[in-house]
């Protein structure tokens, strides 16, 4: 039987080099400008068409458009329902996430989709992250206390009629470093 080559140093090295984790996104991107860049090919956003148009300095916004082409189309010809779902789906958590800092766990609880009006063109929502609101969710979070929240943003098309609305509840609690998570 052939004797297999030896694996060279590099290689056999690199899963120490790496770690024993894979980075999270909110590690690796700390920079508004790159995180849109990586949205943009991430995979799911670049097949569906999505694309991130801009995530405001501070991370306190960020608008998503989604053109009609014949890749995004449904079955009748408009917008398909969940790629219009699909391009909402990290902005509030990645927003409020970052404008409450690392000491904050934020996840995504629910969602939910009213479908309003057939997306028939290209198609827009924006997210606007507030003072108000991050000093709102610090203030319930205080003591490492649970908060749901409800935040909602629409989806529009160039002329600006609602197609649909979407909501979704945020979770979010203050963390305590020395008790581990």
């Amino acid at each position: 039987m052939p004797k297999l080559p030896a694996i060279p140093p590099v290689i056999a090295d690199l899963p120490d080099a790496i770690g024993a984790r894979i980075p999270t996104w909110r590690e690796l991107v700390d920079d508004p400008v790159m995180l849109r860049r990586g949205l943009n090919i991430w995979p799911p956003f670049r097949f569906a068409g999505i694309r991130v148009v801009e995530i405001e300095r501070g991370f306190r916004g960020a608008t998503v458009e989604l053109k009609l082409t014949p890749l995004s189309r449904n079955y009748v010809g408009t917008q398909y329902g969940g790629s219009l779902f699909s391009m909402t789906d990290p902005f509030w958590m990645i927003l409020v996430g970052h404008r409450l800092g690392p000491d904050y766990v934020v996840w995504d609880k629910r969602a939910e989709i009213e479908f309003v009006a057939p997306g028939r063109g290209d198609v827009r929502t924006t997210f606007a992250v507030t003072d108000e609101l991050v000093e709102e969710l610090r203030a319930a979070a205080e003591g490492g206390k649970k908060v749901l929240r409800w935040l909602e943003n629409d989806i529009v098309d160039t002329a600006g009629t609602l197609v649909a609305r979407v909501r979704r509840q945020l979770y979010v609690r203050h963390t305590d470093h020395s008790r581990g998570y």
